[in-house]
């Protein structure tokens, strides 16, 4: 049977098409919020707010940071996959975006389907650091003393399911390796216990722990990148040392999933520009971060392998949240 389209039925689809279209153009014409799943003053604040100057003088218009902390992020997760997608409330996060769709039952959402990838601003690598009364100099040893030793090794993490336990699931998983996991209320008592000799080894994020390596109290072991990084250019990585591993606690930007994608790619191209200009690159490295700057594309490629590796690792470990 053909079917034969109305004139008022076709200037009613021109109409909508051209609106989407305006919208995207004109796009922002009002504040944008970036929503955050954490306290202010963490990570995700301090890179949403050096990112947010750049977006205003792109666009002309205040960018706001909102926490909705709780629940491992989820809170700000669903806020935003169930608001407008009109590009006016946006999601900063980090690897829970991908870890707690296999961490979580039942969440309620999707994020690759509820959740549109726009870009990766920044990464802070993890690095393994041991006590420095371990008898270990380099990976190879540390594996030969946890493989000589089943379960008598412990590392420390700040809670169940951050990239500090994963990252210890997925070392033991790539090394055939069994150690004693000690979850801690946040990493800062972690890292106290590993440099108090509680533990033997932990898995943190550069920042938190380079004072004390420079200090001589905890010592450096391998990144966890994927090439050595400008941090820490001396210690070599998981995979020089000889294990498969990259996890970076990385910062990335989405929005509900119907945004037009006209609006995710200007604010990818912001978020490209800002990660790639000089005083913003400073400005991360100076707090042990990298610039990123990736496209949608290539965001959404990072995500899908993200939330493929971590659910091996989850089923693997049977990690669960507190």
């Amino acid at each position: 049977m053909n079917v034969f389209l109305t004139l008022p039925a076709l200037c009613a689809i021109f109409a909508t098409g051209t609106a989407g279209l305006a919208l995207a153009q004109n796009y922002p014409v009002k504040p944008v919020r970036m929503v955050i799943g954490f306290p202010p003053g963490g990570g995700a604040d301090i890179m949403a707010r050096i990112l947010a100057p750049k977006m205003v003088e792109a666009f002309g218009q205040q960018v706001i940071i909102e926490s909705r902390a709780g629940a491992g992020t989820n809170i700000a997760m669903d806020y935003v996959v169930k608001s407008p997608p009109d590009g006016y409330t946006l999601l900063m996060n980090t690897p829970p975006i991908a870890i707690n769709m296999s961490l979580y039952k039942n969440l309620g959402f999707d994020t690759m389907r509820d959740l549109a990838a726009i870009s990766v601003f920044s990464s802070t690598p993890n690095v393994l650091t041991v006590h420095p009364s371990l008898p270990a100099r380099n990976v190879k040893e540390l594996i030969a003393l946890a493989r000589a030793k089943p379960d008598m090794l412990k590392f420390s993490s700040g809670s169940n399911g951050t990239t500090q336990h994963l990252s210890g699931e997925l070392f033991k998983l790539r090394t055939k390796t069994s150690m004693t996991h000690v979850p801690y209320r946040g990493t800062s008592p972690s890292l106290t216990a590993l440099v108090g000799g509680e533990v033997e080894l932990n898995f943190a994020n550069v920042p938190s722990v380079l004072e004390f390596i420079k200090a001589g109290r905890l010592r450096p072991l391998a990144t966890t990148t994927a090439a050595r990084t400008v941090l820490m250019p001396q210690v070599p990585t998981m995979r020089e040392s000889g294990v498969d591993m990259i996890v970076n606690v990385t910062y990335s930007l989405h929005a509900p999933a119907a945004i037009p994608r006209d609006i995710v790619n200007k604010l990818a191209d912001t978020v490209i520009r800002a990660a790639r200009s000089a005083d913003i690159r400073q400005r991360l490295l100076d707090l042990g971060a990298e610039p990123v700057g990736y496209t949608p594309e290539e965001t959404t490629k990072w995500l899908r392998e993200e939330v493929a590796l971590w659910a091996v690792v989850v089923k693997a470990s049977s990690a669960s949240v507190d």
